[in-house]
């Protein structure tokens, strides 16, 4: 059976609620998604190229927690309050 890459991310996002559930604290949800992905990139998606793994769930962990998203909002927010003292 192969997994494809953009059903891990919910499979890291669920592990994560999880975790939370299971009182982890909210702060450590990013470092969760990403031992989560690392684990599953090396042991279940490359278990004989434990690098690629690796960088592979690095990717994925850190798109689980919203990297992206969280990094386009910051920017978005900086440009308006510099719009907004012009």
């Amino acid at each position: 059976m192969e997994l494809n890459d953009s059903i891990v991310v919910p499979i890291i996002i669920s592990i994560v609620e999880l975790a939370k559930g299971l009182g982890a604290p909210k702060k450590f949800s990013a470092l969760i998604a990403v031992a989560a992905g690392i684990l599953i990139g090396i042991f279940y998606l490359h278990p004989l190229d434990i690098k690629i793994g690796i960088l592979e769930g690095m990717i994925l962990g850190l798109s689980a927690s919203g990297l992206y998203s969280g990094t386009k909002n910051t920017i978005e927010q900086i440009r308006n309050s510099r719009k907004s003292k012009c």
